[in-house]
């Protein structure tokens, strides 16, 4: 399989200095990354700025912002078996970006957000006949939303996990089908989850006849 891999968060700038992001070491897309090529795939690596190294043997693209990750993935998605979705995308970015840096007056400032590009989301609209894995982060009502955006986003399958992943060296995930079945539970390190993951990819998500 080719697979393409997003990894890490993303920032959106309030100024030339400033920006709004999450806590995505990018581990667990990584690992994933590492695990494909030990099993014998090629990766197409989409990353955020993360503390990490590549693993070697794999295309390496590096971004920074939601755009710059939709823009990067609609152009590789099209040459892939399938996408497997970790990186942790900013929901809302400034309205405005100040060119330069905001200067501290001891006054309050109003700083207005707007939501993002559904990168997933739009990805599934092109989805033709490869596959689609997400990732949730839910800590309310976690069932319920992993499947809703599932179900947005055109997933064959959606890793559901809770926010004490964010930066662990562990992981607890529930794979759920769009029928909303639990297809498996995997527990253990990062580099464990995603030698299981891999494998239920393999053997059950790209084996399937799928629909665009």
């Amino acid at each position: 399989m080719r697979i393409l891999i997003t990894a890490g968060p993303t920032r959106e700038y309030i100024d030339d200095v400033r920006f709004l992001s999450n806590a995505s070491s990018g581990r667990m897309g990584y690992a994933l990354a590492a695990a494909a090529i030990a099993a014998g795939h090629e990766v197409v690596l989409v990353t955020g700025p993360v503390e990490l190294a590549p693993p070697e043997g794999c295309d390496v693209y590096r971004i920074e912002t939601t755009d710059e990750l939709r823009e990067r993935c609609l152009e590789l998605f099209p040459c892939c078996d399938g996408v497997i979705a970790t990186a942790a995308v900013c929901d809302y970015r400034p309205r405005t970006r100040v060119t330069g840096k905001i200067t501290k007056t001891g006054q309050p400032i109003v700083l207005e957000l707007v939501e993002t590009s559904d990168v997933l989301a739009q990805l599934g609209t092109q989805k033709e006949h490869r596959w689609i894995v997400g990732f949730a982060l839910e800590s309310q009502d976690p069932r319920n939303n992993a499947m809703r955006k599932l179900r947005m986003k055109n997933c064959d399958c959606i890793v559901l996990n809770d926010t004490s992943a964010i930066g662990a060296l562990t992981n607890a995930v529930e794979i759920l089908s769009p029928e909303a079945e639990t297809i498996a539970v995997y527990k253990g390190t990062k580099q464990h989850v995603a030698e299981r993951l891999l494998e239920l990819i393999k053997d059950s998500i790209h084996a399937k006849p799928r629909r665009a």
